[in-house]
């Protein structure tokens, strides 16, 4: 089977109207969406080779130095399946996706040419 890197992307600006919901009403959907991503992973955990983590606030680094910098992504996981198609597939039904305008990326994993050989 190959690997697969899962992303899981909401739109910044997503995101900063959705801190601008009060806080109550926010904690209460953000335990019910979680819930629901613990029942989604339990009842698809045959996939999962590592099931991942939320992400922090991103710093970007340059040549020029490092910044605070903003992106899209909030989780990741890493699975195991036998396309890109097929994984891709699979999460069609992931309640991440309940999230307006969220989406979810897949991108196989290899190893670079020297990692090969190691």
């Amino acid at each position: 089977m190959k690997k697969f890197l899962v992303l899981y992307l909401i739109p910044p600006s997503v995101m900063d109207e959705w801190m601008k919901t009060p806080p109550e009403t926010r904690k209460a959907e953000e335990d019910k969406m979680s819930r629901g991503i613990q029942e989604w992973m339990r009842s698809h955990s045959r996939v999962f080779i590592d099931p991942g983590a939320g992400l922090g606030k991103a710093m970007r680094v340059t040549q020029g130095g490092t910044s605070d910098a903003r992106n899209s992504l909030v989780m990741y996981a890493i699975v195991q399946g036998d396309s890109k198609e097929a994984v891709a597939k699979g999460f069609q039904d992931h309640p991440h996706l309940q999230i307006p305008e969220s989406s979810i990326e897949v991108m196989e994993l290899f190893a670079l040419p020297d990692q090969a050989k190691a």
